[in-house]
């Protein structure tokens, strides 16, 4: 998930190359998106379906299932790119999630529902960090983080999808058609394998110089002709990566961040799993309640990149908090009597809030550690917040399971959006930032 320390060598790459590994990766980040935003499509249907009879807090546990596979991709399918390679981990985590969809959509049990979207959430977490590597390592320096941004937003979209399928065929197909349709990736296969380029910094760095070369003339990309030297990973120890994050100087620092990751994170999931049901019983139909969802996700894609470009102006640390805050207040004015279009103003502002703000509170935890601990510190507090994923949907089912009034779904997610906010703003200022801010 790190952007500004990956590959820094300065290499010419056509704007096709660009377009062409953004847009792939891109399409991968977009079918993740619809394999966790289905839950929340489903929620309403699965909730109703006679032959499962689920209460709320076993379908929160059940949206969390591929969640807690997520954590395990993140940490230990990933660091396989560097054996077998960025493409070919990329096509396999794809084809993985993809094969899961279809398995649950024939699941015979809840039990095996979770455990195939279990296993499918292997792929999940492994997929981004490899979209990410590819897509940093094939865009100019200076479009980085924007390229960046741009590929991430195929998540939220995917979310959209999700919802749109939802309103178009749930109601007569039921929920498992709904599913089925998350694994019309398998279909993308054949595209990743002919046109998605490997890391050219990956070839060369298993002496795979000739192949290396081929594809850099193939591709109209300069070819490093040694190992790239990350500026994330120089011969430091693991002792050194320790006393970086934990040092006196960063330690109320990282405290403070991962606490904002694990809030945003569980904001994220639980209103991305609960919204639709969460508007159902404040009233709206079916139809109405995936609408929001879809204006939610919508909302999320465009403003993780407006959020960024503000952040450039007026600092990432205040424009993160004061993002999460504009989340709050707009999370808590959706458990009030509004008419519709103040409803759905409502929902964009909380995907602005919730899932757009914390792709920018990533990239500004990627930058907050010194160079020899970036990733590994990126790394650490992606996990913190898969706990936070875990946590948001059964929680939500926690309270949707007591029958209380659904004003108190929305003060929960609120008050983590506001937690977020407070977590970020008291966030010190690390010392590496400060000098840079007093040479400029």
């Amino acid at each position: 998930m790190h952007v500004a320390g990956t590959s820094e060598a300065a290499r010419s790459v056509p704007q096709r190359t660009t377009y062409l590994v953004l847009l792939l990766c891109w399409g991968a980040i977009l079918a993740e998106g619809y394999d966790i935003g289905v839950m929340g499509t489903i929620v309403p249907a699965l909730i109703n379906d006679p032959q499962w009879r689920l209460t709320p807090l076993e379908l929160g546990q059940m949206s969390s299932a591929a969640l807690l596979g997520t954590l395990f991709g993140a940490y230990f399918i990933s660091p396989l790119s560097d054996l077998a390679g960025r493409k070919k981990l990329l096509i396999a985590c794809v084809a993985l999630f993809s094969l899961s969809m279809l398995a649950a959509v024939w699941a015979p049990s809840p039990a095996m529902f979770a455990l195939v979207r279990g296993i499918g959430g292997l792929g999940l977490g492994g997929v981004i960090a490899v979209a990410a590597a590819l897509t940093v390592e094939y865009s100019p320096p200076k479009r980085r983080n924007l390229n960046f941004a741009l590929m991430y937003s195929g998540y939220p979209i995917g979310a959209v999808v999700s919802a749109v399928a939802g309103m178009a065929y749930m109601e007569q197909y039921g929920w498992r058609a709904i599913v089925a349709i998350g694994a019309l990736p398998l279909l993308f296969m054949p595209v990743l394998m002919l046109w998605l380029p490997e890391s050219l910094d990956f070839l060369v760095s298993k002496g795979r110089h000739a192949e290396a070369q081929k594809l850099a003339e193939r591709l109209g990309v300069d070819a490093p002709t040694t190992p790239v030297t990350h500026d994330d990973t120089p011969s430091r120890s693991l002792k050194d990566v320790f006393a970086e994050i934990f040092s006196r100087k960063n330690a109320f620092g990282t405290i403070c961040l991962w606490g904002a990751q694990f809030m945003a994170i569980m904001l994220v999931y639980g209103l991305g799993t609960w919204l639709p049901q969460i508007m159902r019983k404040s009233g709206y139909d079916l139809g109405s309640s995936l609408s929001f969802f879809a204006v939610f996700n919508m909302a999320a894609a465009i403003g993780g990149v407006m959020i960024g470009r503000i952040a450039d102006y007026f600092g990432p640390r205040k424009t993160i908090a004061v993002s999460f805050l504009i989340g709050a207040v707009s999370i808590f004015a959706l458990s009030q009597k509004n008419g519709l279009l103040v409803n759905y103003a409502l929902v964009a502002l909380a995907g602005f809030g919730s899932i757009a703000t914390a792709l920018v509170l990533l990239g500004y935890i990627a930058n907050y550690y010194a160079p020899h601990a970036r990733a590994s510190a990126t790394g650490w507090a992606v996990g913190v917040g898969r706990f936070g994923a875990m946590a948001g949907p059964v929680l939500g089912g926690y309270i949707a399971g007591l029958n209380a009034n659904p004003v108190w779904n929305f003060v929960l997610f609120s008050t983590a959006a506001v937690l977020a906010a407070l977590a970020v703003y008291i966030t010190p200022t690390p010392e590496h930032v400060k000098h840079a801010q007093g040479r400029q």
